[in-house]
């Protein structure tokens, strides 16, 4: 017994200094997540960010705090079947700035890296916006021009759907040789083009392999993946080949780690697949009433939480990702890019925004260094948003 206690008070205070060093770090950090879905959300479910929505949505304002968030890319979307998509797009834009119009002292809209050292030096919440597929403009350059004025900071050049202009993962993995045309078309590229023009970050998440390869070899600038995993941990259509991570690395852009359970375990759609069947029904009824698929989804989640928590990745395989990528290129170029309130399932542990120090205290017991840890928790983001704003 004597031998044990003496082992706990040789062990407890390297505990204790351990979990001090890793908070500090994280508080200390910029943290950058370039994708949450909370806009389209908030629409649907007539939430606002200024709410306190524990138990409702991932992510609000004060749980933002609690975690470290500093910067967040709000993610501005609608699926291919929605009518008028720049209008909704502007909607959507509206929304957030009703968020920090509301919330001077404590949100600020951010369109240029200099506001983004204001918003840190100020302790304010830095909201930005990234757009989540090409089809939202209507193939018009002026409305490009236009979503950049409002402060849209990076577009996703696909989502699911195709615009005519180029051509999704899921489009190129399902319709294959049905599909008019692979890739991006010379408007497509003539799109790219113009975003190196403005300023405007080009992602490549969602977009098919014809569509990356495409938007590398055109684009001047450095792009980023705002939401994407390894495809060779996951080999989900959504995920990056090691082809396509090295790309990235040579480009000197960045891979922002999606937390969706799908695209991080591979053995999630297969007992999610065993659920919606179940429980098709429910789904089925919620879609007839008006609800988009993948909402629907996510109320069916919450409903079964207990169901749905038992088939849910660890935090570890998340981790796994971004060690995959560093060993293949370097901490240079991975980030966060969560999917919050896009996405029914994350690994556990975690359930929103307030559980991001959860990711420091995993890569420090990794052995990663602070200085790389600072880099993926927002310091290679702000390091291409300074890159692509260079005129």
């Amino acid at each position: 017994m004597k031998k044990i206690i003496i082992c706990l008070i040789l062990i407890l205070p390297a505990a204790f200094s351990f979990a001090q060093s890793w908070k500090k770090l994280h508080y200390n950090a910029v943290l950058v997540d370039t994708h949450n879905d909370f806009p389209s959300l908030s629409i649907d479910e007539h939430f606002s960010f200024d709410q306190d929505l524990y138990g409702k949505a991932n992510s609000d304002l004060a749980r933002a705090k609690k975690g470290g968030l500093d910067v967040q890319l709000f993610s501005i979307w609608c699926d291919g079947d929605k009518q008028n998509p720049y209008a909704w797009a502007n909607r959507e834009i509206d929304s957030v700035y009703e968020w920090v119009s509301r919330n001077p002292s404590t949100m600020m809209m951010v369109y240029s890296p200099e506001d983004l050292q204001k918003a840190v030096n100020e302790k304010k919440f830095a909201a930005m916006l990234g757009m989540e597929g090409g089809h939202m403009i209507e193939n018009k350059l002026d409305n490009l021009d236009k979503l950049y004025a409002r402060g849209v900071r990076y577009m996703t050049l696909t989502w699911n759907n195709s615009p005519s202009w180029a051509t999704s993962a899921l489009d190129e993995t399902t319709k294959k040789d049905s599909l008019p045309h692979k890739g991006l078309t010379d408007f497509g590229k003539q799109i790219v083009k113009h975003m190196n023009d403005l300023g405007m970050i080009v992602d490549i998440s969602h977009v098919g392999e014809q569509t990356f390869w495409d938007a590398i070899n055109t684009s001047t600038k450095t792009v980023i993946a705002s939401h994407s995993c390894v495809y060779n941990l996951c080999p989900h259509r959504r995920n990056l080949k090691d082809d396509q991570i090295k790309a990235i690395g040579k480009n000197g852009g960045v891979i922002q780690l999606n937390f969706y359970s799908g695209f991080v375990d591979s053995t999630y759609e297969r007992k999610q697949a065993a659920f919606l069947k179940l429980h098709k029904s429910e789904l089925d009824s919620m879609v007839k009433t008006g609800a988009q698929p993948d909402l629907a989804v996510q109320v069916l989640y919450k409903q079964y939480k207990k169901e749905t928590d038992g088939f849910r990745p660890p935090l570890s395989l998340l981790i796994d990702h971004i060690d995959y990528i560093v060993k293949l290129i370097g901490a240079d170029h991975v980030g966060l890019g969560s999917d919050f309130d896009g996405c029914e399932s994350t690994p556990l542990g975690l359930d929103g925004v307030e559980d991001y120090p959860l990711i420091t205290k995993a890569l420090k017991q990794r052995g990663y260094s602070n200085e790389d840890i600072v880099k993926i928790l927002g310091g290679n983001f702000i390091r291409v948003f300074q890159e692509v704003q260079k005129h």
